[in-house]
């Protein structure tokens, strides 16, 4: 299956779902809110997000928006054979901001769809999409030298528990250790063997299973306060990490350790 390329409003209305395939968004126009798995951010004209294949998330635009979104099956010639490093990019979601270089092969890209609608399914939408995606892991995949900078994470777990029940972006983490959000993101991993999703979704977890455990709450009320969207977000990722729904968990007093492959690394 190629990859596809679209351009279209989002609505206004949340809306959530999941998909078997991998899925990058940037704003065109306008403005538009994501939560992908517990990981929320803003979407505005230039900027994007990176959404991997079955990973649930909500999403709305704001008023007058319109997106480009790229939807990259598993086995799209854009992700295998010579191109197979770049499915890194979707080992977990993240957002971005385009710099100058990729705002000017967007010009392009765009330019190549409008002359010739019917790329955007086809040989040459795969190498546009391939460059992109190349662009973008180049940018986004850190570097290779050491690091000597130790992150405070008494200092980033504080304030990951003061935020928890709002929506926390890697650019949040960055600003709170006085770093840029390429380097965090870098020195993050390499001191916790965890992206800053994985990260902020391990403490969701661990503070939804408490408040379970430790409380009476509506499970509305648990998930508002941990950060997920909505009870039902709350209860996906429960299945995912402890293999019961959170009225289960509370239930039986089933409060075991998560599952690695839902918090760990990849």
């Amino acid at each position: 299956m190629p990859s596809i390329i679209r351009q279209l409003p989002l609505d206004t209305a949340t809306q959530h779902h999941d998909h078997d395939f991998h899925q990058i968004v940037i704003g065109l126009r306008g403005q538009a809110e994501f939560e992908i798995e517990g990981l929320g951010g803003s979407i505005t004209a230039l900027s994007g997000c990176i959404v991997p294949a079955n990973h649930v998330h909500y999403y709305a635009g704001t008023g007058d928006n319109h997106q480009l979104i790229l939807d990259l099956p598993a086995q799209a010639p854009s992700l295998t054979g010579f191109h197979h490093e770049l499915a890194r990019l979707f080992d977990a979601p993240r957002f971005f901001t385009l710099d100058d270089p990729l705002r000017r092969y967007l010009d392009f890209l765009l330019h190549e769809l409008a002359a010739s609608p019917s790329s955007a399914t086809t040989t040459q939408g795969d190498r546009l999409a391939a460059t992109l995606l190349g662009c973008l892991h180049a940018r986004l995949a850190g570097g290779d030298e050491p690091d000597r900078h130790r992150l405070d994470l008494r200092r980033l777990d504080r304030f990951i528990e003061r935020h928890l029940s709002s929506r926390l972006s890697v650019g949040d983490l960055a600003r709170e250790a006085c770093l840029s959000e390429a380097h965090f993101r870098h020195c993050f991993r390499r001191q916790t063997g965890l992206s800053p999703w994985q990260y902020v979704r391990r403490k969701r977890l661990e503070s939804a299973r408490r408040l379970l455990a430790e409380s009476r709450l509506p499970l509305s009320e648990v998930a508002a306060l941990t950060g997920f969207a909505t009870q039902s977000a709350l209860s996906h990722a429960c299945r995912e990490a402890f293999g019961q729904s959170p009225s289960k968990l509370r239930r039986f007093g089933h409060l075991g350790s998560p599952r690695a492959a839902a918090l760990g690394g990849h």
